[in-house]
């Protein structure tokens, strides 16, 4: 006999989130995950699971959040175009969605939490009209919420897009690709906690009313979900807290906090670190009898964590900054291009201490990059790439794989530059930039921007407008409310700051913000001041900085990136330019050195190491496709005589009769009393016979021509 499963706890909910309903069921798979839901909005459906590993992490001073977006191509119906024919490693959108996640939500665990907490979003199917990454966002924070691992959620996740006048909740990608303005934002029923945007040089007014709006519809989200906690919530566990020798830091502060002010008062982060470095000594002399060699050296640096942080935020509170600039000054820039030899274009960036260098490599729209992911975009011919080795840092690490944090800063900066990229047809190059970070002291990646743009301009890439990035960092005190944004932080600034709000854009308006927190949301007033801020010093750093140094693109790609080429041809000539079994274009490729390529739709790109090859090969292909103008009229050479007329050709492989009878305006008994071959006539094209065969006429020509 066979028992049927029962599923007592199995609950469904539902609520409506941009005029479609968005669906959460619960208690019916995974129960040995701390907690669970599958999340249907449209045909998107994501299975999110919680775990939390009962015992604390040892040896740690971080919080072990881990976010898994793990993309399974059977949800678009595919089979992995691997060997392997399985999923491998995530692809760089699926980290990019990981980081969306992860990033609102960290911030709200207590920071002395140290159980291993896992929380995985499986992509079961999707319809690439109702947005992943938001199902899944949605998911991650039910499922925490409901779990047992203490948390301060809920947050939400919300897109909206500008188009056409209107603010569009969770557009699809159709909506989200013709924007004007797109904004990824996370909430708690306060406040925002994390920002994404990309947008086409949006004004800045667009891009806050975007923010509202995504925030107004996840206050309602957040009361969803609020109500879903209170029907299957579990407990919160309780934990141990992570030790700090409150003693030690006491006697630290009352005896040393005088030092670290001293250490931290410089814009060199060599002297800061040299001074810490001697503090710590100091410290240790001092207070090692007392406490013990083991218990000092296991609580010294959050001691020192502590105070650096006590000190940072007092000073930056009074309006003083570590390295003694006003809250909106930029530190000093400079700006170079044309570096290295026989790259196609290179730009070095310099703010303070944090220093980029961007390189551009231009080639043939064949080494865009091929792309076998979920998502609809099937290639990409922008690419941006981020390196972060750790000697930017004055660290001796070996070099490993590509961390996603380098992966997101990539992305920003590519996202940052793409609205002025031109179209494949204004310029028919894969384009990469790859982004090299030499020194770091903070805001790396909107050197990052700064740099890739000065390289595209060296490298003649015609951009629509140059781009620069900056970043405004944030302090606030939680018991007085009082807070003070600061413009471009620096490394320290960051590390104990609240926020890194990054802004790119142009004169005209903004393409990309990123924006991190370390506390518990921004008000709407924050945000406009921090955007106002960073308009502001975005001007600054293109019309004093960039633009003196590079005013516009080279008229000219270098000479050592491949010339280019476009064309577009009858759809019904592309069999006659391939030739039975490619031998036309074969042909052409030989003859000239260059290489043609042929879309579906006709476009056609011609590639060679110089231009005179590329134009050979586009004559060939012009002649190939060449169509006469009925009465137009054209400069041939007689090829044929016949008894009734001469062949005239007007373009090689292309000629027509021009009968005895059109050959004057009076009779003539012979050809060549008027033509031999070899001669050079004019000609009008009078249509094609039923046969397909040009007719031509002298006399309507010489007619025509003599008035």
């Amino acid at each position: 006999m066979v028992t049927r499963k029962q599923f007592p706890n199995h609950k469904v909910f539902e609520m409506e989130i941009g005029g479609r309903p968005f669906t959460v069921e619960t208690g019916k798979v995974a129960e040995l995950a701390n907690a669970e839901c599958i999340c249907r909005y449209g045909d998107t459906v994501v299975l999110v699971t919680c775990t939390c590993n009962p015992i604390p992490k040892a040896g740690i001073d971080y919080f072990p959040l881990t976010i898994e977006f793990e993309e399974r191509m059977y949800s678009v119906g595919r089979i992995p175009g691997s060997f392997n024919r399985r999923e491998g490693k995530p692809s760089e959108r699926g980290i990019l969605n990981s980081r969306i996640i992860d990033r609102p939500m960290r911030p709200l665990f207590d920071e002395e939490l140290r159980n291993d907490t896992v929380v995985t979003c499986t992509v079961l199917a999707t319809d690439h009209e109702n947005p992943v990454e938001i199902v899944a966002s949605l998911g991650a924070s039910i499922a925490i919420a409901s779990s047992d691992v203490p948390w301060n959620g809920p947050v939400a996740t919300t897109n909206v897009a500008y188009l056409n006048g209107q603010y569009i909740i969770n557009p699809s990608a159709d909506e989200r690709e013709a924007c004007e303005c797109f904004v990824c934002i996370s909430s708690t029923f306060e406040k925002v906690v994390m920002i994404e945007t990309e947008a086409n040089e949006a004004p800045e007014a667009i891009v806050y009313e975007c923010i509202r709006v995504a925030h107004e519809t996840n206050m309602e989200i957040v009361k969803f979900i609020n109500g879903i906690v209170a029907e299957i919530g579990k407990p919160k566990f309780t934990f141990e807290k992570a030790a700090v020798n409150h003693d030690l830091l006491d006697d630290l502060i009352a005896y040393g906090l005088p030092q670290i002010e001293y250490a931290l008062d410089t814009d060199d982060k060599n002297v800061r670190e040299e001074r810490l470095t001697a503090a710590r000594i100091d410290f240790k002399n001092q207070f090692v009898e007392k406490y013990g060699e083991e218990e000092f050296e296991t609580h010294i640096e959050v001691c020192l964590y502590k105070m650096q942080k006590k000190v940072v935020k007092k000073w930056l509170l009074e309006g003083k900054r570590v390295d003694g600039r006003g809250m909106d000054d930029i530190r000093p820039l400079d700006a170079e291009v044309g570096l290295l030899p026989r790259v196609h274009g290179s730009g070095l960036f310099s703010r303070g201490q944090t220093q980029v260098l961007s390189i551009c490599t231009l080639n043939t729209l064949s080494a865009a990059q091929k792309l076998d992911t979920i998502y609809p975009e099937e290639t990409k011919r922008y690419i941006h790439h981020y390196n972060f080795p750790s000697f930017s840092t004055g660290e001796a690490r070996a070099a490993r794989s590509t961390s996603r944090r380098e992966i997101g800063h990539g992305a920003l900066a590519e996202k940052a530059l793409l609205p002025v990229i031109p179209s494949v047809e204004e310029f028919p190059y894969a384009i990469r930039v790859v982004s090299e970070v030499l020194s770091s002291n903070g805001s790396t990646s909107q050197g990052s921007i700064c740099g890739s743009t000065l390289a595209l301009m060296d490298a003649g890439v015609p951009i629509k407008r140059p781009v620069a990035g900056i970043s405004c960092g944030l302090i606030s005190d939680q018991e007085t409310g009082e807070w003070r944004t600061f413009t471009d932080i620096q490394g320290v600034e960051d590390f104990h700051g609240e926020m890194d709000f990054k802004v790119a854009g142009t004169t005209e308006g903004i393409t990309a913000i990123q924006m991190d927190l370390k506390n518990k949301g921004l008000t709407m007033e924050i945000i406009a001041d921090a955007l106002e801020r960073c308009r502001q010093a975005r001007l600054v750093i293109l019309e004093e900085v960039m633009l003196p140094c590079i005013p516009e693109p080279r008229a000219e790609v270098s000479e050592y990136a491949p010339k280019m080429l476009s064309l577009k041809i009858p759809v019904d000539k592309i069999r006659e330019v391939i030739g039975s079994g490619g031998k036309t274009i074969q042909k052409i490729c030989a003859d000239t050195g260059a290489k043609v390529d042929i879309d579906d739709d006709g476009s056609v790109f011609i590639s060679a190491v110089d231009s005179a090859a590329a134009y050979a090969a586009k004559k060939m292909v012009d002649d190939i496709c060449f169509v006469p103008e009925v009465g137009k009229l054209y400069y041939g050479k007689v090829v044929r005589i016949l008894p009734i007329g001469a062949f005239v050709e007007i373009a090689p492989g292309h000629d027509g009769m021009v009968h005895i009878s059109k050959l004057e305006n009076r009779r003539v008994e012979k050809v060549e009393d008027v033509l031999n071959l070899g001669d050079m006539t004019w000609v009008k094209f009078m249509g094609f016979d039923e046969k397909g065969r040009a007719n031509f006429s002298r006399k309507d020509a010489l007619k025509e021509m003599n008035g």
